[in-house]
């Protein structure tokens, strides 16, 4: 299967937990990474919302740098919008429920507005605007969801299989079989707890 299709740009960020921790996720998608933006207090991207609109220029600039840091109240409702259909589309998806029609609703009609048009660089002349506004990366958003949750990702949208964890990605690994959101977290909290159990075996 070619995950490659789904990621139009590079993906993961640093998040910082309610325990302290200080770790790299890669959700695996942009569309993802979107959901997850605001934090893990919860470990749900359903449950949290994009805290300002400094906040989502912040961190729309940083993952596609030729858009103006000009959101503002509308483009934050819009944000917000677009994350929660994510993230609640995102857990169904790793249950393998059905995909609520409205949510798709939901992702189709931001799929549908102008998203950040590829560029070729070198040439001699610019084409339209010198910088993409937040909508169009809203957009742009939307279009990976929408490979997201089509048939391409083949049933590797899932969830952390740590049992205090509900994060949810898009195993894009060559071998399928990622089960942590990440080693740094739920994977060297595994493996403590069984290095643990086997040296109270002995």
């Amino acid at each position: 299967m070619a995950t490659e299709s789904i990621l139009p740009r590079g993906t993961g960020q640093w998040v910082d937990s309610v325990d302290g921790l200080h770790w790299w996720f890669d959700a695996g998608s942009v569309a993802l990474d979107f959901a997850y933006m605001s934090g893990l207090d919860r470990d749900t991207p359903d449950g949290e919302t994009v805290r300002d609109a400094g906040e989502l220029n912040e961190w729309l600039t940083a993952r596609f740098p030729e858009v103006a840091p000009t959101a503002g109240e509308r483009e934050l409702t819009d944000a917000r919008t677009l994350r929660e259909a994510i993230g609640r589309l995102a857990r169904q998806a790793s249950l393998a429920e059905p995909l609520d029609p409205d949510l798709v609703d939901v992702i189709n009609l931001f799929a549908a507005t102008p998203d950040i048009p590829p560029v070729l660089a070198g040439g001699a002349r610019q084409a339209g605007r010198s910088n993409a506004r937040p909508h169009q990366a809203l957009g742009t958003i939307a279009r990976d969801a929408v490979r997201l949750f089509g048939p391409h990702a083949g049933g590797r949208i899932r969830e952390c299989s740590a049992d205090d964890c509900r994060l949810v990605y898009l195993d894009t690994s060559r071998s399928g079989n990622r089960r942590w959101c990440s080693m740094q977290r739920c994977g060297n909290r595994a493996k403590v707890r069984a290095h643990r159990a086997r040296a109270a075996a002995k």
